[in-house]
């Protein structure tokens, strides 16, 4: 079966990119895998992608390229919607790929990886295609008007996956999508092949990792680790991690007198031979669509500490038993946690090794399995979601003109229509 997935850029760093390579990789073992990076900056990738997956760039932005002077490149994208995030980083030249590349594109099974580029999916991807939207965000976290514009657009898809059960629930209920299998398949993540880390008696670190950025709440989790530090003053915080909150996190860090104890240590990828080396890996997020690093931590043996954020970290984390669940935002809850597992040396092996037993749900082949069901359900009904769709249709033209008609101004002493 040939398989293509479309990407913003593969060619970056990111959870998206990385899910996606940890799936195209898994799914190479017995099919034909295409990534098509809708953008191209660098020449080189920052990760490693396997050799079997092949890479399609469709605009080539690295300076001195041909596609820096299409006039094209500098007019605003009319197909990619305007409402997306990634806006402003399309254009009419990367709407003109897109459609040329899917309306030759031979490939049975199509797999965009976000909104705008599911609406260049759902609109321009060859009929006899299997057409499946990844959502790796959540649908909450979408502005009014895009969530307006993929109500439409998602129509035409075969099926929309999200990462958990609780968004997957929430596109059921709020976006009318006949014919549309709606289901969540978490992310795949890949045994690092490290020895677990040793939390027992392993160092006596807490780590944690992902973008500098405000809504990851690297603040509390400096300011409930100084709980920590001001009680085992031989324990340590480390932040892995690049953004725009740096400084302002550095400054926090001094502020508290943590200089040496609470530690930036910068972006690093892969994360995991980092997390083998704690002993306690935390996550303070407002939001997370799934929790790539909990996992990340579990497959190392590693128990993790979570805020119980929408809407991840709850289908992740068995509270108690491979890690702990507290409120999001509470900054007491957090620390008290933290100083359980920092004081309970037998409580920190028990649940790194069920982390570690925990986290084979999220093995790339139990993956690849769910979504060749998916691929089999889909062209087994296509026909019965085909009719599904249109019936829709009808309907809701049917709908229309009721209104229109009792719109229509009646003649004086009319009787009023039912």
């Amino acid at each position: 079966m040939k398989i293509t997935f479309l990407i913003h850029h593969v060619y970056g760093i990111g959870g998206t990119i990385r899910t996606t390579l940890n799936l195209a990789t898994a799914l190479a073992d017995r099919h034909d895998v295409t990534i098509v990076s809708m953008l191209r900056r660098r020449t080189q990738p920052r990760f490693t992608i396997d050799p079997r997956v092949r890479v399609v760039p469709l605009v080539d932005l690295r300076e001195g390229s041909a596609d820096t002077a299409d006039p094209l490149l500098h007019q605003p994208a009319e197909v990619f919607p305007a409402a997306e995030k990634r806006y402003q980083q399309y254009s009419r030249l990367t709407d003109q790929r897109a459609e040329e590349y899917l309306r030759a594109c031979d490939a049975d099974v199509i797999i965009g990886t976000r909104p705008g580029i599911n609406v260049y999916l759902a609109r321009f991807a060859p009929p006899g295609a299997l057409r499946i939207g990844q959502e790796h965000l959540t649908h909450d976290t979408h502005a009014k008007k895009l969530r307006a514009q993929l109500a439409r657009s998602y129509r035409d898809l075969d099926a929309l996956v999200t990462t958990t059960e609780a968004d997957a629930a929430v596109y059921r209920a709020k976006m009318s999508l006949p014919g549309v299998r709606v289901l969540a398949i978490p992310n795949g993540v890949p045994d690092p092949g490290l020895p677990p880390s040793d939390t027992g008696t392993g160092a006596k670190v807490i780590a944690a990792a992902g973008r500098l950025v405000r809504g990851k709440r690297f603040d509390l989790l400096v300011d409930a680790f100084s709980d920590v530090a001001a009680k085992h003053p031989d324990w340590t915080l480390r932040i892995y991690g690049a953004g725009t909150e740096k400084d302002r996190l550095q400054q926090r860090i001094d502020e508290l007198h943590l200089s040496g104890r609470a530690e930036l240590m910068g972006a690093v990828s892969p994360i995991e031979a980092e997390f083998a080396k704690a002993s306690i890996v935390a996550s303070a997020s407002d939001a997370e669509s799934f929790g790539m690093t909990l996992v990340e931590a579990m497959r190392c043996g590693v128990p993790v500490v979570s805020t119980d954020c929408p809407l991840g970290p709850a289908e992740i984390i068995h509270n108690g038993v491979d890690g702990r669940l507290v409120p999001k935002g509470d900054r007491q809850a957090l620390a008290g946690a933290l100083l359980d597992l920092v004081a309970d040396e037998p409580a920190r092996r028990r649940m790194g090794q069920a982390a570690r037993e925990s986290s084979h749900r999220y093995d790339p082949a139990r993956i690849v399995d769910a979504y060749e069901a998916l691929f089999t359900d889909l062209t087994a009904t296509r026909r019965a979601r085909a009719w599904a769709r249109r019936r829709a249709k009808w309907r809701e033209r049917a709908e229309r003109w009721q209104r229109r008609l009792r719109a229509w101004p009646r003649p004086a002493g009319a009787p009023a229509s039912r």
